[in-house]
């Protein structure tokens, strides 16, 4: 009988065998590629704080006045604000940075004697009237000589008062600019540690930033008439800037 001799393996079979191990190996290099690349950056957070004075003050004012009748408690807080807002237009305020932010009529009840324990029903003595205006003042400078006035005019009530920056605008942007150099050179410092060199940023992101907020200016709640002009004190306002860069390492 004789022997059955194995076919040997056909020519095209091998080639496909090959094409496919090689299209394999072709699709597995831009993977390896890329994740070589994206291992070798360094991501960095930068910081920044850039302080500035205020140039515009927020003052809360305002005239309290009381009357037997609401009418008369009325009509007394009327003219004492008409006052006040003629004062502040001659001192250089604009109508537009004034701003009434409370008008309140309330009755105001007779006290009863404390070793009066018989019932009594609660009984109006009067009626008190408030009238609250906030105040945009653009010249600091002028501020103390303003508060005088408007005291000696007739406003008995300062609830407080608050400096802040008008435009914050460009200071943000110095801190922005700012964060971005400290992140840099922290990556170069650390690279450099690393024996290696930073390259081209891949990207740039902001965590966060601050603005300023108007703070209230301490020791000014309560004034006088007489003390003219009225000292204060603006200080300064910061602003911060946080950012994240990733870097790639050559």
């Amino acid at each position: 009988m004789p022997l059955a001799l194995s076919r040997p393996a056909r020519p095209h079979l091998i080639l496909a065998l090959s094409a496919l191990f090689i299209a394999a190996g072709l699709a597995a290099a831009p993977l390896a590629q890329a994740t070589e690349q994206r291992a070798r950056t360094i991501t960095i957070t930068g910081e920044a704080q850039v302080s500035a004075a205020p140039d515009i003050a927020y003052v809360d004012m305002g005239v309290v006045t009381e009357g037997k009748t609401a009418g008369e408690a009325l009509a007394a807080n009327t003219a004492a604000m008409q006052k006040v807002f003629d004062g502040l237009e001659k001192a250089g305020i604009d109508k537009k940075d004034m701003q009434t932010s409370n008008f309140s009529v309330y009755p105001v009840y007779e006290q009863v004697r404390p070793d009066d324990n018989r019932p009594h029903t609660p009984k109006i003595g009067g009626y008190t009237v408030q009238n609250q205006l906030t105040v945009k003042v653009r010249d600091l400078d002028n501020l103390g000589a303003i508060l005088d006035k408007v005291v000696s005019l007739g406003s008995n009530q300062l609830s407080g008062i608050r400096f802040a920056i008008d435009d914050p605008k460009p200071l943000m942007n110095e801190a922005r600019q700012a964060a971005v150099k400290d992140a840099l050179d922290k990556a170069k410092l650390y690279a450099g540690a690393a024996g290696v060199a930073v390259g081209e940023i891949i990207s740039i992101s902001e965590n966060g930033y601050s603005v300023p907020q108007p703070y209230y200016a301490k020791d000014m709640m309560m004034m006088r008439a007489e003390a003219a002009p009225v000292p204060v004190a603006a200080g300064e306002q910061t602003v911060s800037a946080n950012v994240t860069l990733v870097i790639r390492i050559n």
